[in-house]
């Protein structure tokens, strides 16, 4: 179990196209927990294998949702794992998110996505899922299948949006 290095906006790793996994084996779960790891040290919901310049279609996502209210409230862990991901179909209907990226840290846009999607991927023991998400959940798993593709979420949004995110991230990189 380790904490990985994340790739960050301009890193030419974030454009590329990951490699389906062809075998799920204990090389892999390696990766995955890995991947947890360093997703839940940077304080994120979601992390696709190429955001650690690893390019294998995988993708961890723990939603980490609060059980309880007020002082009582905690996060409640649960871990999902995304092998060879793919959206079987997507709804009409769209929902916008502020959508943030540990990629491009501190920098937050509303994306306008699908509100709901079908998708189909291994889990670890390489066993085939289906499932419909909706909510936060749909946007997560878009967002992070988009890593896979080399797609990150600012190319959703306007260039003047684009650029404006942009500048404010060199200028928080230059203030330290």
């Amino acid at each position: 179990m380790a904490v990985l290095e994340i790739l960050e906006v301009p890193h030419p790793g974030l454009r590329a196209v990951a490699k389906p996994v062809a075998t799920v084996d204990d090389s892999v779960r390696t990766i995955v927990s890995d991947m947890f790891d360093t997703m839940y040290d940077a304080r994120g919901i979601g992390l696709a294998a190429t955001q650690v310049a690893i390019e294998q279609r995988i993708v961890v996502i723990d939603l980490q949702e609060t059980e309880g209210e007020g002082e009582d409230a905690k996060p409640v862990r649960k871990p999902l794992v995304f092998i060879n991901p793919e959206l079987l179909s997507v709804s009409d209907e769209l929902s916008v998110y502020a959508e943030g990226c540990l990629s491009i840290p501190e920098q937050y846009a509303d994306v306008e996505r699908p509100a709901r999607c079908r998708a189909a991927w291994l889990d670890e023991q390489g066993v085939r899922q289906e499932g419909d998400m909706d909510g936060l959940m749909a946007t997560a798993l878009q967002h992070e299948i988009d890593h896979l593709n080399g797609v990150l979420f600012i190319d959703h949004i306007s260039k003047l949006k684009r650029d404006m995110l942009m500048k404010k991230l060199t200028k928080m990189r230059k203030a330290g």
